[in-house]
């Protein structure tokens, strides 16, 4: 099949196709952010506006520039693109010379050649957004009607990959954790079985031993667990 001309097209279509088990979040967020700049043609760069260790940060971008740009906007919690991820409405800035709010903001923006920017808030199903796409242009009015409409289009679909990816890794996360603590619980259990078998004691005094080695050595249960067992698959000399 031809590619599509239509690069919100294009992009959606590649979004659309994520699996997104196949790549770590940071990299399928990292990711996004290409696409939205390729999606939204007279964007010069691109950024995403997430909680990042419960404070907004653009931590994901298509230039290194952008999170110095946005710094201005956290530092004083105020800005187009906080605007956009907390009320949920999109914010087009025509003109940052002109505009009389966010003047921080607007100054770092202007030092870096930037004259006009988008955001738009990352919501699904109605509620809360989850971060906000950014786009920064170095023309004055650089983005109209028509680019709103295709940087919402976007947002929306990369919202659903975002929200998926991020509930798939924590259960993947999870599902990690709890192999590991089965995988210590199986181990330990082994361990026990050769203290008790060496040293004709019961289940209850193996275990205290274990416990008591790992007091003093001041190392993991699951770490003694494992040398007892290493040792005991050893060959005698």
């Amino acid at each position: 099949m031809a590619e599509s001309s239509d690069p919100l097209a294009a992009s959606l279509a590649a979004l659309t196709n994520f699996f997104v088990g196949d790549e770590r979040l940071d990299q399928t967020v990292q990711r996004m952010v290409e696409l939205a700049e390729d999606a939204v043609t007279n964007s010069s760069m691109c950024g995403i506006t997430m909680l990042v260790e419960g404070r907004p940060r653009t931590a994901f971008f298509s230039n290194a520039e952008a999170p110095d740009i946005d710094t201005a906007q956290y530092s004083n919690d105020d800005g187009p693109c906080l605007h956009a991820f907390r009320t949920t409405e999109t914010v087009r800035v025509d003109s940052l010379h002109d505009e009389t709010r966010w003047r921080p903001f607007c100054e770092r923006a202007l030092a870096h050649g930037i004259h006009s920017t988008l955001s738009l808030p990352m919501v699904t199903d109605g509620r809360d957004a989850i971060g906000a796409l950014n786009f920064y242009s170095p023309q004055r009015a650089g983005f109209d009607d028509h680019d709103a409409d295709v940087g919402r289009q976007f947002a929306q679909q990369a919202a659903v990959v975002l929200a998926n990816a991020s509930a798939y890794w924590n259960a993947h996360d999870l599902s990690m954790r709890l192999q590991e603590a089965q995988g210590a619980r199986a181990l330990i259990e082994q361990a026990k079985g050769i203290l008790m078998a060496g040293s004709n004691i019961d289940a209850d005094r193996a275990f205290e031993m274990m416990v008591l080695a790992s007091q003093r050595e001041n190392r993991k249960l699951r770490d003694i667990a494992s040398d007892i067992v290493e040792r005991r698959g050893r060959p005698t000399a």
